[in-house]
């Protein structure tokens, strides 16, 4: 006879005796399994909150260290690791030429500006070395790279002014477009501001000590209005024009992350979204559009998408199967990543308890399943289409099936059973790639694009205003565009706000083609 004991917080007195000979063979196998499955599930439970909360947040398919600002240095520090003397190697140029190993590479011309220090004996002391006469033999060079800081320069306009003789008409010559009226503020500064917060997640009060430190006076609230004016006033027509190019292709990838907006009318706590749309990573004319909306309603992307026919790929949210029901024109692609990440969660938390349990067996199953796909990612198009039928589609069959045939046999509120459940409620989506070649197994293509908002999200956790909301969407398009098209995104950004105040009296946008990142009149310094 066994006595079971209360386990509660606040008693260990005994309960009930239960008398084990009364149960047939049947019954306590059945009453074990039971015991072994919430045992199961306690078990994963415990280790998957660990890992969330101790643990590491990467995915071994594709591991991004994000290291912590302040321990870089000693976590990266590697003493076999040593540093090349060869300037070149250090800083690419525009065009690399490839040379044979140890060859030192001679072509600088990323560096525009070199100093040539020279140093010779003196003419005296040689003649003392070498008493029946010398001569000069090519220079032993090496090179250091010297670091400049920031410098800032006035730039004084002088308009001419004319009168005539009889005083009367007064001519004055042209003023050079600004960005905006009575301010110091150039392309070049707002640039500046720009890249370090949307690139380099630098935020304004930063920035704002770093002007101090060269004794120049320029507020966060000044620099904020510079970048919600150059968005309202030129850099909106660039994305309008980047939306426009994303709406013609047959493949667009989104995505949606949580955003704080604190004055939007709502408590502070209240969560905005910030979503993304990119083109297709193989695009001709790659374009990332970031939008702010204040929900995480369908009407967002079904506004955004209005005219859009093709293949849409997202995650598991629901607002887009919902636009594909609606329209016939529209198809959505699940993405595998999402699908995997359940069962990887657990084989993590777990370690090397998971060997030969459920949840590694689907982990592996869709890793394979990606190696294979990999390997045709170079085929024509036709040829993709076939082997994916011959190859990849049986094993994406046996999959579903495995699913089936095993969903029982886990507790379904465990990380597990909730995988198994996300995988056979999304299969027609996770089936798309099947039956199109340009469709990626997942959305790592929208994920990516919108990874530097979430990093730079960190720095200043949330937005002050709807309007500076709105501002960063839009130039965080422009920066993610850039990158896409393998543009320099400070000489693009200057660029831009150097050129469109020209054109703003000008009645039509035709002259926004030619400064669109795939534009071929670009000039090179804009181009790596």
């Amino acid at each position: 006879m066994v006595i079971l004991y209360n386990m509660t917080m606040n008693s260990t007195k005994p309960t009930v005796d239960i008398e084990w000979d009364k149960f047939s063979k049947e019954q306590l196998i059945t009453m074990i399994k039971g015991l072994q499955h919430k045992n199961e599930l306690l078990t994963e439970q415990i280790s998957c909150m660990m890992q969330n909360r101790f643990g590491r947040k990467t995915e071994s398919t594709g591991n991004i260290h994000q290291l912590s600002i302040f321990n870089e240095a000693e976590a990266e520090q590697d003493p076999s690791v040593k540093e090349t003397e060869d300037i070149a190697q250090v800083i690419p140029s525009y065009t690399r030429k490839i040379k044979s190993k140890g060859k030192r590479d001679e072509d600088l011309s990323a560096i525009t500006d070199t100093v040539i220090e020279n140093h010779e004996i003196p003419e005296e002391k040689l003649k003392e070395i070498f008493k029946d006469g010398y001569k000069r033999l090519p220079d032993e060079v090496y090179r250091r790279l010297e670091l400049i800081p920031a410098r800032f320069r006035v730039i004084e306009h002088h308009i001419a002014v004319y009168a005539g003789k009889d005083n009367e008409t007064i001519v004055r010559a042209d003023r050079p477009a600004d960005l905006f009226r009575n301010s110091i503020a150039t392309p070049s500064l707002a640039a500046g501001i720009i890249h370090a917060k949307y690139v380099n997640a630098q935020p304004l009060y930063r920035q704002e000590q770093t002007f101090l430190e060269n004794d120049i006076h320029i507020s966060r609230q000044t620099m904020a209005n510079w970048m919600i004016g150059c968005t309202e006033n030129y850099l909106s027509l660039v994305t309008d024009k980047f939306r426009e190019e994303i709406l013609k292709e047959h493949l667009i990838h989104a995505d949606e992350t949580p955003v704080q907006v604190r004055k939007d009318g709502r408590p502070a706590s209240s969560k905005s979204y910030m979503w993304v749309y990119r083109s297709a990573e193989n695009d001709i004319h790659p374009a990332v559009i970031y939008e702010y909306q204040k929900t995480r309603n369908a009407e967002h992307p079904r506004e955004f998408l209005k005219g859009f026919k093709g293949i849409l790929v997202t995650d598991g949210y629901q607002a887009y199967h919902k636009l594909a029901k609606e329209s016939a024109d529209l198809q959505v692609a699940g993405c595998w990543v999402h699908a995997r990440r359940p069962f990887a969660n657990v084989v993590k938390a777990l370690g090397k308890k998971a060997k030969g349990s459920i949840a590694e067996q689907a982990a592996k199953k869709i890793s394979y399943m990606y190696h294979i796909d990999n390997q045709l990612k170079d085929l024509s198009p036709k040829d993709r289409f076939q082997r994916r039928r011959t190859e990849v589609q049986p094993m994406v069959d046996g999959f579903f099936q495995w699913l089936k045939e095993n969903q029982s046999s886990v507790p379904a509120k465990s990380e597990t059973g909730k995988g198994i459940a996300y995988c056979l409620n999304q299969e027609q989506y996770l089936r798309t790639f099947l039956e199109d070649p340009s469709v990626p197994l997942d959305n790592s293509t929208a994920e990516r694009a919108i990874r530097p908002f979430t990093i730079g999200r960190k720095n200043w956790v949330m937005i002050d205003t709807v309007k500076g909301a709105a501002s960063s969407a839009v130039l965080y398009s422009i920066v993610e565009t850039a990158k896409a098209n393998n543009l320099r995104i400070y000489e693009y950004i200057k660029y831009l706000l150097g050129e469109i105040p020209k054109h703003m009296d000008e009645h039509g946008l035709k002259f926004l083609e030619e400064l669109m990142p795939w534009s071929e009149n670009l000039p090179k310094e804009i181009r790596k």
